[in-house]
């Protein structure tokens, strides 16, 4: 039975978790690892999940800092091929846009990328960053104001 509720859960929320690691990563081969772990560690902490008072933030509790323990190991940061950065879509400005944001983003560091994410994407309140990130509320408005002027230097805005 609880491997039957686990394999819904993930079975719907692999999307939105394909999604979040691949904004929080930039690359969809390093997203798919994370989300591979998060949902590796989920299946074991599932009991402990399931009586959560909120799955979702549970288990996105469980990617970011998944995203963040990775990106601490040495082998991280070796790439065995050049970025993709040229590749645009020119025929939406939309998308364009998009991916101009998505690249600078991914030139944050990864503790504000996360905080960012949670925060403008997620829409998620300073106080629920916080519990999700194991941090204090000053830590994640610092981080966000730190993030948000890494990116805006990024992508030549200025303030």
């Amino acid at each position: 039975m609880a491997d039957t509720e686990y394999t819904e859960y993930v079975t719907a929320a692999l999307p939105w978790l394909r999604r979040t690691a691949y904004l929080l990563c930039g690359d969809v081969h390093s997203a798919d690892d994370v989300v591979q772990i998060a949902i590796t560690r989920l299946y074991t902490n599932w009991r402990r999940a399931r009586a959560a008072g909120n799955l979702d933030a549970y288990v996105r509790a469980i990617l970011v800092r998944t995203f963040l323990n990775e990106r601490r190991r040495p082998w991280s940061r070796e790439r065995l091929f050049g970025r993709v950065d040229e590749l645009r879509a020119v025929a939406n400005p939309d998308v364009e846009t998009r991916e101009e944001v998505r690249v600078a983003l991914m030139r944050v560091a990864p503790g504000q990328r996360a905080v960012l994410v949670l925060r403008f994407l997620f829409d998620l309140p300073v106080a629920e960053v916080a519990r999700t990130l194991r941090c204090s509320e000053g830590t994640v408005k610092s981080q966000t104001s730190d993030g948000l002027a890494a990116l805006r230097t990024q992508m030549g805005v200025a303030r």
